[in-house]
């Protein structure tokens, strides 16, 4: 799986050129795929003007011997925005970060304390648009299995792996939908036992299977 899925970003994202995009240029471009076509499918709308917001996130792949995991956390529950909810290590691009990857390696290793030289990145998929108005670059990367998490508790409340076989199933990705405001919005979830991952985290977990799956439409 290791090499499939590093010959599938070597052909998606040749010589990291999505990975290396400067905040300047992702904050005027209009991504295709984001909460706006999945909120709303029945409609061609967007909620903020550009500039958008530029961030980054890593989908941290771990490479263990009994299966490839992915790397989530579990965000703070005193934080005023998203508190609780599940995501990738990532956030906010600031403006002494040369690209979205430089942003994706910082900000994992101030919130889950792993080092930029234990992560090999494979490259970038493309951008993602929230309601909120941010442009976030999923920055894939392989983390060796013997990492070591020191967590920063501001932030983050817990980390935690999931199998990379139960994303990659596509029967586990679920569209939900709830009334907000009077219209009908939806939104991916993926649950297991103890996780509730949906939203943005959660979308951009199904476009990850669907490229690795060669189901991306």
């Amino acid at each position: 799986m290791k090499k499939k899925i590093s010959d599938i970003f070597a052909a998606y994202d040749p010589g990291l050129g999505r990975a290396r995009q400067s905040a300047q240029l992702r904050c005027m471009r209009r991504p295709v795929d984001g909460d706006h076509n999945i909120y709303r499918p029945d409609a061609d709308y967007h909620t903020s003007e550009l500039p958008l917001k530029p961030a980054a996130v890593l989908i941290p792949l771990v490479d263990r011997t009994g299966g490839m995991t992915v790397l989530l956390t579990k965000r703070a529950q005193h934080l005023k925005t998203h508190s609780g909810q599940v995501s990738f290590p990532g956030g906010k691009c600031e403006p002494e970060d040369a690209d979205a990857m430089t942003t994706a390696l910082r900000e994992t290793e101030e919130e889950v304390g792993i080092a930029q030289s234990h992560i090999k990145i494979l490259g970038a998929m493309e951008d993602y648009e929230t309601v909120t108005g941010y442009v976030i670059t999923p920055v894939v990367g392989i983390i060796s299995p013997d990492y070591r998490l020191f967590l920063d508790e501001g932030e983050v409340e817990e980390a935690f792996e999931l199998p990379l076989d139960y994303i990659l199933n596509e029967e586990n990705h679920e569209l939900q939908s709830r009334v907000w405001n009077e219209q009908e919005r939806h939104y991916y979830v993926l649950m297991n036992d103890k996780h509730h991952v949906w939203g943005a985290t959660a979308a951009m977990l199904v476009r990850f299977a669907k490229l690795v799956n060669g189901t991306l439409s």
